[in-house]
């Protein structure tokens, strides 16, 4: 079924139900028809003023049902990586007061297992900003409401672009630190980001040359 039909058949079943004096109302409460709408006109930010990690920490907690489980009652690892993506889009969206998207997922280790009625706990902070890019932090636990146990689960760092109203990288404020402690993670991140591009441009040197090496051995 074609998009066009299924609208038309769709905007029929409305104004047949509605009738033609209620059918604009039900257009303007219609909350997928507002998505758009919200983004189309964002608010100016102040780029000179800097935010703190504390500014946008989030914390996400969620208890793990029988539909986030394998049969062995293990949480499947796809379900921590979207609690992870969820969470941690918050923090890069608070921080940027932008519409951001998922650029990379920097690494992700799994650590220990999550269990079937464990409450997941995600811990998310801002470590890292660029020009239009943030890292975030996650720190993933799982607690058993029974023992009072609590196991460190996961890790990850996740790398966010901000967006403008038409889609595009956009600036966002700077990360300042508002103590020491913030100040040492924040140089953490900086030496860890750097070390991170110069391996990727070694990396891509090896196979610029690897290549090379094939097309001479073809000839």
């Amino acid at each position: 079924m074609s998009e066009i039909y299924r609208t038309e058949i769709v905007e029929s079943f409305v104004f047949d139900r509605l009738g033609p004096a209620r059918v604009e109302r039900y257009k303007i409460m219609n909350a997928f028809d507002k998505i758009p709408l919200k983004f189309s006109k964002l608010p100016d930010i102040d780029l000179s003023k800097g935010l703190s990690i504390a500014y946008s920490r989030s914390k996400t907690r969620q208890m793990m049902g029988v539909t986030d489980a394998n049969f062995l009652g293990n949480v499947h690892g796809g379900v921590i990586m979207r609690l992870v993506d969820e969470s941690a889009a918050i923090v890069a969206m608070r921080h940027a007061h932008r519409n951001v998207v998922t650029a990379r997922v920097e690494r992700f280790d799994f650590i220990a297992p999550a269990y079937l009625g464990n409450v997941v706990t995600i811990d998310c902070e801002m470590s890292f900003v660029g020009r239009t890019s943030m890292e975030v932090a996650v720190e993933v636990t799982a607690e058993d409401l029974i023992t009072d146990e609590i196991r460190k689960v996961a890790s990850s760092q996740v790398i966010y672009v901000a967006l403008d109203e038409q889609g595009r990288p956009t600036p966002v404020p700077p990360l300042v630190p508002a103590d020491e402690e913030e100040a040492a993670k924040i140089e953490i991140a900086r030496i860890r980001r750097e070390r991170i591009k110069h391996l990727t441009e070694e990396m891509a040197k090896i196979r610029q040359d690897l290549s090379m090496n094939d097309k001479s051995s073809a000839q």
